[in-house]
């Protein structure tokens, strides 16, 4: 979806038969699971879940946005090193459901003062963090080696 202030540069496909105890699939297949609701919830589990599935598309995404503040800055950040564990938790909330997602960062190869600043100006960089901001509580916490 374009606006006046966007541009779409890529689309994900993903069609889901059978909701949280059926199977996703990528439109290009590189995606092909199973779904699961997790034990923790009254399900069998044995299979991934959407809370799975959020958390390693944004920690991913957070890492890649990370590494990429760092190099317009030129500091000796690699993504290959970026630690970035994301924890998303399904909520009840009033009328229904929701989501809050922790997420813990390390930062190889600078001092905590500079991965702050670096996770600051991420948040205004990773889709997910602007995707979520205002709508679900998240927080951003340095993990030191």
């Amino acid at each position: 979806m374009e606006t006046q202030t966007s541009k779409g540069l890529y689309v994900a496909e993903v069609t889901t038969v059978g909701g949280r105890n059926g199977h996703a699939q990528s439109s290009d297949d590189l995606l092909n699971v199973h779904l699961a609701f997790p034990k923790e919830i009254g399900g069998n589990g044995g299979a991934t879940n959407p809370e799975q599935l959020f958390a390693a598309g944004f920690s991913a995404c957070f890492g890649q946005s990370l590494s990429f503040v760092a190099s317009q800055r030129k500091l000796p950040v690699d993504v290959k090193n970026v630690s970035v564990t994301a924890q998303v938790h399904l909520l009840q909330i009033e009328g229904g459901y929701g989501l809050a997602a922790d997420l813990f960062i390390r930062v190889p190869g600078v001092n905590r003062d500079v991965a702050e600043e670096l996770v600051e100006a991420t948040k205004t960089v990773c889709a997910y963090s602007n995707s979520t901001r205002g709508n679900v509580r998240t927080t951003y916490q340095i993990v030191e080696d």
